[in-house]
């Protein structure tokens, strides 16, 4: 079978020897839906628990800084609410797509009676994964730090210690929009705060000393326009990735495209569920993908 140039990542899951189903243990047997799915990597726990105290501090300086000391009753219940319904959504969506199984193949399941199964015919090939032992269907990676082969993979994001894949993309992106979305919140309620105290006393606008109200101001200030920055992108990007239905990996690789071209609205739908409601804005729904593609396994 002749190799076009745009296979030559997989060349090494194309040769024979590799497949050797006799070296793959059964896998596990299939854990119980209320499993969860949790990577223990160091740097990974770090990024995650660093991102919620980030959010707690901000939480902090907004309600104890600017808006407790406030005078203005209903300003300070309007932007308090608002920013914490904001902030809960952010770290709920955090949550689930740290803890969401992001669409991983089973691992070892590269053994003969698995590969009879596929029941292959002459020149028909199928990717064996050397590093999990599992057949890999089409459009799924290997991660190192996960040891595991993801479906659609489209990055491993330590801020969220797991891959962003299939099942726990909808929740990343939700992540990504939440945080840009107190970020910009945040911003703006400092510049506000800040012409409020230039025009009144110091003393009177903060209930800590004006040395240190100004350092947690110009520290929320740096870490919101940071954020704001990065996750716009990432929202950006992955939005991109979702309605051209190419996941940054494959367009890392300039792999190409063997499947079929959706509609960039039918991309959203099988991301964030059918049909469009407000449950797309919201982490705790879990998308209905409704009847999915079978997942190639023979090429």
């Amino acid at each position: 079978m002749m190799i076009t140039p745009v296979h030559r990542f997989r060349d090494i899951e194309r040769t024979p020897e590799y497949l050797q189903p006799e070296k793959c243990v059964p896998p596990p047997s299939r854990a119980s839906p209320g499993t969860m799915w949790f990577i223990r990597d160091g740097c990974g726990i770090a990024c995650a628990v660093v991102t919620w105290m980030l959010v707690f501090y901000a939480d902090f300086v907004v309600l104890l800084v600017m808006l407790v000391p406030s005078r203005d009753y209903v300003y300070s219940v309007i932007n308090g609410t608002l920013f914490n319904t904001l902030a809960f959504l952010a770290l709920a969506s955090h949550f689930r797509a740290m803890l969401t199984d992001p669409g991983a193949v089973p691992k070892g399941n590269a053994t003969k009676e698995f590969i009879e199964s596929l029941q292959l015919k002459p020149g028909q090939v199928v990717y064996k994964c050397p590093k999990c032992c599992s057949i890999k269907p089409d459009r799924a990676h290997h991660c190192s730090v996960c040891k595991r082969c993801i479906r659609k993979m489209d990055h491993h994001c330590p801020w969220v210690n797991n891959c962003v894949g299939e099942n726990n993309q909808k929740y990343f992106v939700l992540f990504t929009m939440y945080i840009a979305l107190i970020s910009l919140h945040a911003l703006i309620m400092v510049g506000f705060h800040f012409l409020y105290c230039f025009e009144e006393d110091w003393t009177k606008c903060s209930s800590f000393s004006p040395p240190t109200t100004v350092i947690l101001l110009i520290l929320l200030c740096f870490e919101a326009l940071l954020f704001l920055i990065f996750t716009s992108v990432m929202f950006g990007t992955q939005v991109h990735s979702i309605c051209t239905d190419e996941t940054g990996i494959e367009q890392l690789k300039k792999e190409e495209r063997r499947w079929a071209k959706k509609t960039k609205w039918m991309n959203m739908k099988a991301v964030f569920g059918h049909p469009f409601s407000i449950a797309w804005l919201s982490p705790f729904a879990t998308p209905d993908q409704g009847k999915a593609d079978p997942y190639q396994y023979v090429v």
